[in-house]
């Protein structure tokens, strides 16, 4: 299982910016699909993630500026950045659940990381 992420750059303030995270393999494999981020110096948070059903959550400080989404048939998750502030700035990665079995825990699995960087 692969997970490839790409998209990020250099945005100045107010711009916007969509990620995307190409899995190797049927993205309904995963229980749930979702973005990171780590900014320097502080924890890997979570973004936003898509579960299986298609219901999507998203961290409170994203909300209403970011949507996660996905299409099937290209086995690929996006994440819409919009009205980028400075303070979103960090690498992004792509997680996957991988669902194992009805008795196991998923598996997770990371892409390689997306600088994403916001100038004021």
């Amino acid at each position: 299982v692969q997970l490839q992420a790409s998209g990020g750059g250099l945005v100045q303030a107010g711009g916007s910016l969509r990620l995307s995270c190409a899995s190797s393999v049927n993205i309904f494999s995963f229980t749930g699909m979702g973005w990171y981020r780590q900014a320097p110096g502080k924890q890997r948070e979570l973004v936003a993630r898509i579960a299986n059903s298609g219901r999507t959550d998203y961290a409170d400080f994203v909300k209403g500026r970011f949507t996660i989404s996905r299409d099937n048939a290209k086995n690929t998750v996006y994440l819409e950045m919009n009205s980028l502030k400075p303070e979103d700035t960090a690498v992004y990665y792509c997680n996957g659940e991988l669902f194992i079995g009805p008795i196991e825990p998923d598996e997770d699995y990371w892409g390689q990381g997306t600088l994403v960087t916001v100038s004021s």
